[in-house]
C-alpha cells in the first residue's frame, strides 16, 4: 500500500439529520409541509390576500363558482345568500379557525408540558392525586368540556377560545406525565443520579430528548382537536356569531342551501378538513422521522 495513501473518516450523520433525511422520503409528509406553509402564509397575510372585505355584499346574490356555465372569474369561489364572496371569507376565516386553533394548541401545551413535567418528576401522593383529577376530566369529552365552559361565559369568541383552551390542557398533562414518569423509572437514569446528575440536568439531557415525539404527536393531535372543536363550536351557534367568517359558523348558516348553493356548504367543509388533514399528514411524518433517526 502505497505510504501517502489518505485515508478518510467518513462523518456519521447525526440522529437530527438522519430525522431529516427520513422526513424528506416521506413523500406524504413532505407535501402536507408545504400545504401547511401555504395555510400558515394565509393565515398570516390574510388581510391583504382577500379580494373583496369579507362583509361586503356585492349585489349578485348565490353567483356560483367560476367553472360553473353561470360563474364568473371576479367571484371565483362564488358567493353566498347575502351575496359575500365566499374567497374572501374563506381567507380571512382561516385566521379565526386555523390561526386560533393554532394559539390555543401552543397555549394548551406550554402549560400542559410544565405541569405534566413537573408531575412526572415527583412521586407519591402528588402524582396519584393528580393522575386521578386527570382521569375525571379525561373522561368528558373535550368538545363536552367546551360547551360547558361556552355555557357559563356565553357565546363568542373569546368563550371558544377559553373553551377549547382549558379542554386541551389535562391532555397535554396525562401524555407528558405519563411519558416522564415511565422515563424517569428506567435504570440510567437512576445511575445518573448516583453519579450526582441533579433534576434540570436529567431533563434537559435525557428526559426532555427521549419524549420528544411524544410532545410532536400531541401537538400536532391538539391542534386538530382544537381546529375541529372551533369549527363544532361555531357551526352550533355557540362560537363566533354572524357575520364572522369562520368556517364552522359559515358552515351551519349555509346549511339550508345544501340543495340549491352546495358550494357555500362544501367549500368551509372542505377547508377544515384539508386544515386538519395537512397538520395530521405533518405530525405523522415528524413521528415516523423521528423512529427512524434513533434507529
Amino acid at each position: 500500500m502505497p505510504s501517502n495513501s489518505v485515508y478518510l473518516e467518513q462523518r456519521i450523520p447525526t440522529q437530527l439529520e438522519r430525522a431529516w433525511k427520513a422526513f424528506r422520503e416521506n413523500t406524504l409528509a413532505v407535501a402536507g409541509f408545504w400545504l401547511l406553509c401555504i395555510l400558515l402564509l394565509v393565515t398570516i397575510f390574510a388581510p391583504w390576500l382577500t379580494p373583496y372585505d369579507p362583509q361586503f355584499q356585492t349585489g349578485h346574490l348565490l353567483q356560483p363558482p367560476s367553472w360553473d356555465n353561470a360563474g364568473t372569474v371576479d367571484y371565483f369561489l362564488g358567493t353566498d345568500d347575502l351575496s359575500r364572496d365566499m374567497l374572501s371569507r374563506l381567507i380571512a376565516g382561516s385566521r379565526l379557525t386555523f390561526g386560533y386553533a393554532l394559539l390555543v394548541a401552543l397555549a394548551a401545551g406550554v402549560i400542559g408540558v410544565l405541569i405534566g413535567i413537573l408531575a412526572g418528576m415527583t412521586s407519591g401522593l402528588k402524582s396519584s392525586f393528580l393522575n386521578h383529577i386527570l382521569d375525571t376530566v379525561l373522561s368528558i369529552p373535550s368538545l363536552l368540556l367546551a360547551i360547558i365552559v361556552v355555557a357559563f361565559k356565553g357565546p363568542g369568541e373569546m368563550s371558544i377560545l377559553l373553551a377549547v383552551w382549558l379542554a386541551l390542557i389535562p391532555r397535554f398533562i396525562r401524555s407528558v406525565y405519563t411519558a416522564v414518569h415511565a422515563e424517569m423509572e428506567k435504570e440510567y437514569i437512576l445511575a445518573a443520579r448516583l453519579d450526582g446528575a441533579n433534576s434540570f440536568y436529567l431533563l434537559y439531557h435525557s428526559v426532555l430528548p427521549n419524549i420528544f415525539m411524544t410532545l410532536s404527536t400531541e401537538l400536532t393531535r391538539a391542534i386538530s382537536v382544537a381546529i375541529l372543536d372551533i369549527a363544532a363550536l361555531g357551526f352550533l351557534g355557540l362560537g363566533a356569531q354572524a357575520p364572522s367568517p369562520e368556517w364552522g359558523a359559515m358552515l351551519g348558516d349555509s346549511i339550508e342551501l345544501v340543495f340549491t348553493a352546495p358550494w357555500t356548504v362544501t367549500l368551509p367543509g372542505l377547508a377544515i378538513m384539508v386544515s386538519v388533514l395537512v397538520v395530521n399528514l405533518v405530525g405523522d411524518g415528524i413521528s415516523q422521522a423521528v423512529n427512524a433517526g434513533t434507529e
